[in-house]
């Protein structure tokens, strides 16, 4: 993208590319397909360190950033700040309880099933295979169990509480099907933010999760909602040449910018700004990034006993598949 010395240049920052996408983290797959709608020039630049953060994915435009973790997430971040999509959308009547299905119903199933329901290799990918193993078994093994805590799972209701989650998956994509149609958008067949959670949530269905998987079977039942994924798909990933296949990330460890990586030890974006606090206290937890390493091992090795003993063995039942030799 051409720009002049006086013309702002506007990044997306986001986890790296996998499973054929941009990047295989949903967050930051919503928020490049986002931009992609609204037509917005912008480069795409990665952040290979601390998966954990809650502000990834982030977008720069000059000295100006927004957030994930800003108030209502990137997604309206991007619609307060950059462009907002859904002008004359927003006021349907089937907007809010299709933001519901979407932020709730299929989100759930999502983070479900990226953490608990599967065997944790999609996740690990996405969010940890550039970490030293232990700290990636860790932190997978500290989200599992927020996950399970945040939706009240326990041995004892295991199967009800991923049957009640999955069923309410199946009705969003029941009630999805219907709205769609045979048009190219949810809505009045033009592109809105709904359309870049839901692209995203699918992609990283299809693209980011074995065969086996029930999400995947499920989206599959829908001959129309395929199709719809597959179109847009093709517009704004494949055509923009930003798929892992074509990326100078795989093996050359850069941007697509073509500038320098974003893997560096600190915790800092290509551009120069102002820093906030939230980026202060990003950067003096740099500081301490290695002492929280050596921790954090400490910390596995401690209670990896305790895993197959308490029967929350995800992450010690079948290591060996995982594959990272660190």
């Amino acid at each position: 993208m051409e720009t002049n010395e006086n013309t702002p240049t506007n990044t997306l920052v986001v986890r790296k590319p996998c499973f054929g996408l941009p990047s295989g983290c949903p967050q930051c797959l919503s928020a490049y397909i986002y931009l992609k709608l609204s037509q917005l020039p912008f480069h795409l630049d990665y952040h290979l360190n601390y998966p954990d953060s809650e502000q990834i994915p982030y977008f720069e435009v000059g000295d100006s950033v927004t957030y994930n973790n800003d108030k209502g997430g990137i997604i309206e971040g991007l619609k307060r700040d950059v462009s907002d999509l859904d002008v004359g959308v927003s006021s349907l009547p089937e907007c809010i309880p299709t933001k519901v299905m979407l932020t709730t119903w299929l989100a759930d199933a999502l983070e479900y099933e990226l953490w608990v329901g599967s065997d944790s290799l999609s996740a690990y990918r996405i969010y940890y295979s550039d970490l030293p193993w232990a700290i990636g078994k860790v932190l997978f093994w500290k989200k599992a169990r927020w996950v399970k805590q945040k939706h009240e799972i326990s041995k004892d209701n295991a199967e009800v509480k991923e049957e009640e989650i999955y069923g309410r998956a199946n009705s969003a994509y029941d009630a999805l099907s219907t709205l769609l149609g045979e048009e190219n958008y949810l809505f009045e067949n033009r592109a809105s933010s709904l359309d870049a959670i839901f692209l995203a949530h699918a992609l990283v269905v299809l693209q980011a999760f074995p065969e086996s998987s029930i999400l995947r079977t499920n989206f599959l039942k829908h001959a129309n909602l395929v199709q719809y994924v597959q179109q847009h798909k093709e517009e704004l990933i494949e055509a923009a040449g930003t798929s892992p296949s074509n990326d100078p990330y795989f093996g050359a460890s850069s941007s697509t910018s073509g500038g320098p990586s974003t893997s560096s030890s600190k915790f800092k974006s290509k551009h120069k700004k102002e820093k906030t606090k939230e980026e202060k206290k990003h950067r003096k937890r740099a500081k301490y990034f290695v002492v929280a390493q050596l921790v954090a091992v400490v910390l596995f090795l401690s209670i990896m006993s305790g895993f197959s003993d308490d029967g929350e063995g995800g992450l010690v039942d079948g290591d060996s598949n995982y594959g990272y030799d660190e």
